[in-house]
């Protein structure tokens, strides 16, 4: 599968960035006579020549001959891009303020007991059990939230869909909580990148400075596009301005988080000859990427940092193996811009697409989007707004490893039978939503009396009311604040591909934690905001469409009592068909 098989440019070896076009290096000399331009009346004129190392220099030619050089790389770097990675607020950050404790006094102490503690497994990797130990004995979080946050971030990153499939069969088969641990002790994950993860749950605090003063007018959010073309309501983890404005004001301090300790004042900050390492600068590119002269190419931090022409602006030196602190923040600061392929940029300029119809009597128009830059590093985007009163259904490359955002989708049956990478469901009324398997998360927000059936990694909601959801998940499903009524449900159906569809993945029947959620923020206690569907009000669901493939069944079958209370129903209808033929009625109207 191409987007299963999508590997970003950070986990894999990448060819180094290409060097600006050659017409704009060439020595004039060095050109064919049809390219060359003509002299300025100004005989002083500039010429580029290459130097030991492949590097090159612009130099300006007088009419004496002499030549004052300039700084090429220099001129050059100013052509290199930078941005928020899509994914890591995407999917990263839960839609819940943090708890206190993650806050970045904390977080300082333990990178600093971490790098302390690394021959007990904590650095450079961080084991399940020293995570832990920090979080439930330092941080005082539960277990469970520990957890959910380190299985988090190991879903963002890069995983080949059959080891994901061994780890699901090895937690399937733990037949005690013991077994459950020892299994997930093996576990562990970067230490300077899940630091920068645990900072990142910062983008969903909310400021009590601002709610006191209100929002500055004009503001960055309400500027951004909404899928309507409206600029209100939007998600923290979708809006890619808010994402670049969080790193533009709190890059010093994720920049110190990464730093070693001997790099650091007495008050735990940088200081004017603090060096970063080149270990943080990888760290680092788990959220920024970008690209070279428009190349159209992207590539992590890390290498762009490391590219000779950029040396000179960041602050790189070969004798240390490092980068000067100011110099580099400095420049990720005149590098940093939006995401060109984020929300905003799919909103503005992304390919509209004709899969909705307009329905004849209301002035409500559909709009679909998807990206029209793709590039084999960035997942697509697809945006669906406005679909009403309508049966749309679609199996599509265009959805294949997408991240879908369903929005003001009123009155409507939507089926997305294609293996989607994440899926939000914000604002919608009266529908049913069906979807192929989803590697990551799928979210749903401020909806009313929806349905939706999924194969998916993890679910979480937020201000729903009167929704059910079919699910097969081996996480536990999170129902965050707001929720009233809410009915939890086995997955209950099929369609010919969906097998496949979760092989390509990463996605087993077992674990399936449907019927154990967890509750987060205010209502964490209050577990009459859900509902385990009760097996008489229980009937399976049928996708009236024909397929290729060879699923013909409920992927890992229906519970026991959903499977009796369906028996019993299926036996009275036949008893009932038998007293018919056996009554030998004739055809005669009474």
């Amino acid at each position: 599968m191409a987007a299963a098989g999508r590997q970003r440019g950070d986990e894999e070896e990448a060819p180094p960035p290409p060097r600006p076009p050659a017409s704009r290096l060439q020595p004039i000399a060095a050109r064919p006579a049809r390219f060359r331009r003509r002299p300025p009346a100004n005989p002083r004129r500039t010429l580029h020549r290459r130097l030991a190392g492949g590097q090159w220099e612009a130099c300006s030619e007088g009419s004496g001959g002499g030549g004052r050089c300039t700084a090429g790389p220099a001129v050059m770097a100013a052509a290199v891009a930078l941005w928020v990675r899509t994914e890591p607020p995407l999917l990263g950050a839960l839609p819940v303020p943090p708890p206190a404790r993650l806050g970045r006094p904390y977080l300082r102490k333990m990178a600093a007991y971490a790098r302390r503690r690394a021959a007990e497994g904590c650095f450079p990797r961080l084991r399940w059990p020293r995570w832990r130990h920090i979080a439930c004995g330092k941080l005082r979080l539960g277990s469970g939230l520990a957890w959910l946050y380190f299985q988090r971030f190991l879903r963002l990153r890069p995983a080949w869909p059959p080891r994901s499939l061994r780890r699901a069969e090895a937690e399937a088969a733990c037949g005690s909580a013991e077994d459950l641990e020892r299994e997930r002790s093996k576990l562990s994950v970067d230490t300077l990148q899940f630091l920068l993860f645990l900072y990142l749950q910062q983008l969903s605090r909310v400021s009590l400075r601002t709610a006191l003063r209100g929002e500055q007018w004009p503001s960055p959010a309400a500027a951004a596009p909404g899928p309507a073309g409206k600029g209100a309501g939007q998600s923290k983890n979708w809006n890619d301005q808010d994402h670049h404005a969080f790193l533009l004001a709190h890059l010093s301090d994720m920049l110190e988080l990464l730093l070693e300790p001997e790099q650091l004042s007495a008050s735990s900050h940088a200081t004017s000859n603090s060096l970063v390492s080149c270990e943080a600068v990888c760290a680092l590119s788990f959220l920024i990427e970008g690209t070279v002269d428009g190349s159209g190419t992207v590539y992590p931090l890390h290498k762009l940092a490391l590219w000779q022409p950029c040396q000179g602006k960041n602050g790189y030196s070969k004798s240390d193996n490092a980068f000067s602190f100011r110099k580099l923040e400095s420049w990720l600061r005149s590098c940093l811009t939006t995401n060109p392929f984020g929300m905003t940029a799919c909103l503005r300029s992304g390919k509209k697409l004709a899969w909705a119809q307009q329905v004849e009597g209301t002035t409500r128009r559909a709009k679909i989007a998807c990206n029209t830059r793709v590039v084999p590093e960035v997942f697509p985007m697809v945006i669906m707004s406005q679909v009403y009163k309508q049966t749309l259904a679609k199996s599509s490359d265009t959805l294949v490893g997408a991240h879908v955002r369903i929005h003001r989708c009123n009155e409507s049956f939507i089926y997305l039978l294609s293996p989607l990478r994440s899926v939000t469901i914000e604002k919608c009324r009266n529908s049913t939503f069906v979807l192929g398997p989803v590697q990551v998360s799928v979210h749903v927000h401020s909806c009313d009396n929806v349905k939706v059936i999924a194969v998916c990694y993890s679910l979480s909601l937020s201000s729903t009311t009167g929704c059910t959801f079919h699910v097969l998940t081996p996480t536990q499903p999170l129902i965050l604040a707001g929720n009233q009524a809410v009915s939890l449900a086995p997955f209950h159906t099929h369609y010919p591909m969906l097998e496949d569809h979760m092989a390509r993945v990463g996605l087993a029947t077992l674990p399936n934690y449907w019927d154990s959620p967890m509750l987060l923020g205010k209502e964490s206690s209050d577990t009459s905001v859900f509902r385990l569907l009760p097996p008489s009000d229980f009937y399976t669901f049928v996708i009236p469409f024909e397929m290729e493939g060879d699923t013909t069944e409920i992927p890992g079958g229906l519970p026991h009592a959903y499977q009796k209370a369906l028996s019993q129903r299926e036996q009275k209808v036949q008893i009932w068909q038998k007293m018919v033929k056996e009554a030998c009625l004739s055809n005669a109207a009474c």
